[in-house]
Formats: structure tokens, sequence, C-alpha cells
């Protein structure tokens, strides 16, 4: 009998998780193996951001069998092809980019050693790869005819999210994937404490073998029915709100669409600028204890420029944590039901799919141990949440800044994870590397020596670990260096110490890019058809 799939509620998780289901189980509709139905509610407002992703965004389309330039159009999309981090450091202009393409020299690459033993007049970032500059020049990471520049820029996208839930939904019901919409009521629990079925507003009972849940930080599923409890982690990451705002390019329109997501430290958290095809959208995320909303807006609109004073915006609330499982008997939390961390690394939609590639690898296929698939599945998205966790927690850590209460607060120890606190530790005695980040795990090697969890919580006993799933100790060099920091804050150069040397196939890559890459707007124009807008005179802050 075909398995069935239930997913309450819908937005970028839900559908998400349709389609990647329906593209990994189902092979895009063409061989039904699951039934896939999706329960949205068309009273629920949802919002709408503009949403910056990473590059496992490029499997999760592909799996589904998205065509990227006709995505790209549904969805307002543009290229992204790093992060920018003004201010993060001191409040002094500074800046450094995390790039998503890097260059190595071999099979041992010492390049942050020979930097850090340099002047290092030149940023870290910027002797290993090209993508700094491409960015700051503003350029796309393709060409206009047939690509001929070596190794492809790796890159992910900046889009409108809902547009991107609304392509999915369509796509998907399109090749199986069933659609209701309706209002969750409440569920109905079997003898065994997993779900039996759910009711709805219009009177439908709805069965299926796995339910996931996508129903925001509510949490009706994983949260009000199976009853797993919450672990608050604001302790690591004091911002708990997000003041948002959209800029359309007929209102104020810079003269390019930055090829890269900037990221500006403001005087209680830090300010997200995505440039999507048809408008940008700016977003404080910032703690509340810090700064009143009034004064958040006001910094907000001082930040982007006169012309946002009419602007309306909207405040957001959200709390970081997680579930202390994602996987409850069978229900399974995906999105905000599931945690949340804000979105400093552009992890809010990666953690949508990363939940949905684990599902389809972790399916409870006929004759499969669910307890063992899910004692998995938790432990793999715990130690990935750690993981990113840790990596934001970190950029505000290293800040030197003093200039507010907010910048000096977060500098304190007690808001350093322990794993954050290992790291740095050990990284005092050693540049960080592969071997750093290991841990492979097992149900039966918890009965081969005797390890017992915690009465009633079900909960995987061992601490858990970084396995640089999404960050290798590349990623983190590239943060550390850029905020001046490696194990302990950097001394100053040497005096005799020799100039900082870039690899000449850096500067041979930065020539063909200037030659090849065409201006990231120019490319949007003549591939996806943006419009040409006129340009706007003024320059916001964050665009000086």
């Amino acid at each position: 009998m075909m398995k069935k799939i239930l997913i309450v509620g819908g937005g970028s998780a839900g559908w998400m998780s349709a389609a990647y289901l329906n593209g990994a189980l189902n092979q895009r509709g063409e061989k039904p193996t699951v039934e896939i139905t999706l329960l949205e509610s068309p009273n629920i407002p949802r919002i709408s951001v503009g949403e910056a992703t990473i590059p496992s965004i490029l499997h999760v389309l592909e799996v589904i069998g998205l065509d990227e330039i006709e995505f790209m159009k549904a969805t307002d999309a543009t290229f992204k092809q790093s992060i920018k981090y003004p201010n993060w450091h001191k409040n002094d202009g500074s800046f450094y980019h995390h790039p998503f393409s890097r260059y190595r020299t071999g099979p041992i690459d010492n390049s942050a050693r020979n930097w850090l033993a340099s002047q290092r007049d030149i940023p870290f970032m910027e002797t290993v790869s090209a993508q700094p500059i491409i960015c700051e020049m503003g350029l796309a990471p393709k060409m206009l005819t047939a690509w001929d520049m070596g190794a492809p820029l790796s890159y992910a996208y900046h889009m409108n999210a809902q547009k991107f839930a609304d392509y999915l939904r369509d796509f998907s019901t399109q090749r199986g994937v069933k659609h209701i919409l309706d209002d969750y009521v409440d569920a109905q629990l079997a003898e065994d404490g997993s779900i039996a079925s759910i009711s709805t507003k219009e009177g439908l009972t709805l069965e299926a073998d796995i339910y996931v849940d996508c129903t925001g930080f509510r949490a009706r599923l994983i949260g009000e029915v199976m009853g797993v409890g919450y672990e608050d982690c604001s302790r690591f990451l004091l911002a708990d709100h997000a003041t948002v705002m959209h800029i359309d390019y007929n209102k104020f329109f810079p003269g390019q669409v930055r090829p890269y997501t900037t990221a500006t430290a403001l005087s209680a958290g830090w300010a997200w600028d995505i440039p999507m095809r048809n408008r940008r959208s700016v977003g404080y995320v910032h703690a509340s204890a810090f700064i009143s909303e009034e004064q958040a807006e006001k910094e907000l609109r001082a930040y982007e420029g006169p012309h946002a004073e009419d602007l309306p915006t909207k405040r957001i609330p959200f709390r970081v944590g997680k579930r202390h499982k994602a996987w409850e008997k069978n229900c399974i939390a995906i999105g905000l039901a599931g945690g949340f961390i804000e979105p400093l690394e552009s992890t809010g939609l990666y953690l949508c799919d990363l939940a949905a590639v684990m599902l389809a690898e972790h399916f409870p296929h006929a004759g499969a141990d669910m307890d063992a698939l899910s004692f998995r599945f938790n432990r793999i998205l715990a130690n990935r949440f750690y993981e990113i966790l840790d990596f934001i927690n970190m950029h505000y850590c290293l800040s030197r800044r003093t200039d507010t209460p907010f910048w000096c607060e977060v500098q304190k120890p007690e808001h350093i994870t322990d794993r954050l606190r290992a790291k740095f530790e050990f990284w005092r005695s050693k540049l960080p590397s592969a071997i750093d980040f290991e841990d492979q795990y097992f149900p039966a090697l918890m009965t081969a020596q005797n390890i017992t969890a915690p009465e009633g919580m079900g909960l995987d006993p061992r601490p858990h670990v970084d396995t640089a799933g999404l960050w290798n100790h590349e990623s983190y060099e590239c943060i550390m260096l850029g905020m001046n920091f490696c194990g302990q804050d950097l001394p100053p150069p040497a005096a005799d110490a020799p100039k900082t040397h870039v690899n000449p196939v850096i500067l041979q890559r930065l020539e063909q890019a200037r030659a090849k890459l065409p201006p990231h707007h120019i490319w949007l124009n003549r591939v996806l058809g943006m419009e040409q807008y006129q340009f706007s005179d003024y320059q916001p802050k964050g665009w000086v």
C-alpha cells in the first residue's frame, strides 16, 4: 500500500518540503510511490520578505526539477555570491566578505599561515578568492555567452520568499501533490501516542503515515499535540525582533543590483539588505532589550535614507531556539516549527531544505525501523542547528565595538556557547583544519556501550558537535581573520613582515572577470528581462 505524507502548513517550508519529497520519492511525480498532501490555511497571512540563500539551494532545485531561468523569473530572483559584513569588527566603516568560492593552492594550503606572517595590507579573503572584488565591482557570476573562464563561480540566490512558495505550489500540484485549502483544527492520537488523524474546519478527517509540521512558531503538531519541549538559545543570540521594509526600484534605484547580501552592524543588531529584480528588502534584526520599536524603525530609516521616510514597515518577533526533537513518533517538524536562528548567514531556507532532504533519505519505507531513522534524523539536525548557532554566535562575540551597550554585552563570556569557546581555546595552539570536525554515531553503539538516554525525553545523551556539514575550517578562517582574530586577537604585523601575497591565479581570475563578466543588473536585464530603472542620485549610508 502506498504510504501517505500529510504536510500541515504552506509557505516556503511547506511547499519546499512537498516539492522536494515529490522530486526525491516520486521522481518528480513520474513514478509515484508516496502520496503527498499539503493542508494550507486560506486565512493565515504570510510574511513576505526577501530571502537570501546559500549554494545548497541548487541541489534542492535540481531534485525538484526546476529550470533555473524560469525559477528566477517567477521569484524575482537575483544572484548572490557572498555576504558582506560592514562595521562588525569596529564601527569604522571597515568590512569583510564571506564569499562562496575560494582558491586552494594544493593538497596542503598554507594561505592563512602565510597571510598571518605578512603585513596583512590586503584582506585575507581577497588573497584566496576573486569573489570579494567581483562583488565590489557589481559583476554577475555568469557570462552572457558560453562560460570559458575555467572553474565556475559558486553562487546562490536572492528571491521573493512568497513568490517562491507560490511557484513551488503550482509546480508540485501539476505533478501530483494534493493541495487542500482548509484550517487545521485538532489532531487525534493513536494508542501508542502517534498521530492517527487530523480534523479541519470544513469537517475533513485526514489520515497519513507521516505528518509534517510546517505551522511556523506555533508548532501546532510537534509542540501542541506531541508535547515536544523547546530549548531557548536566546542567551547566545540576543536579537528577538526584525523591522522589515521594502524599497521598490521605481521609488529608489541605486544604479546597480548588488550580487551579494549585505549585513551591516547597527547600534543594537544588524540590517540585512537583499536585492531582488524589482525591489530591495531591508530589515533590522535587533534586541528589544537594547532598543525600542520606535528607535529601531527610526534607525532603519536613517540607514536607508530620506526616500524611506514614508515607506511602511513590519515588525516580526522571533525567538532563537529549537525543539528537543524534530522527529517524534510519526510527526516531523520542518521550518519554524522545529526551530529558528536569525538569518545572519542566510540559513532560513537552508534549515527547511536540510530537513526535507534528510526526511527523503530517512523515509520509513516498508519494513524500516522508524526509531533508528528518527534517532539519526534528530541527531544530524541537532548537530547542524548547533553548528549554525556557534557560527552566528562567533560573528557577535568577535566584535570589538564598544560604542553601544548592545555590542559591549554580546562580547561577554556568558553569551558565547561552550562549543565555540572550546574551538577558540584549541585554535590558540593551531590554525583551524578539516580534522577538527569529526563525528559519527549510530543507534547500535548506544546499546553496545550501555548508554541510556534521560528518562522520558528520548534524547541523545551525548553532547552535540560541529561536524562542518555546512561550514568547514575555511569558513571559520574567513570570519576569524576578517575580525582580526585567530584563537586570540591578532597582534600587529611584525615590522619586517613581507608584503601580503595574492596568488597569480586570483589576479588572472580578476582580469578575466573584468573582461568577460557583465554587471549584475545587465545580466538580469538581458537574460531575465529585468526592467531598466532610472538611476537615483542619492546614495544611502549602506551604499557609500
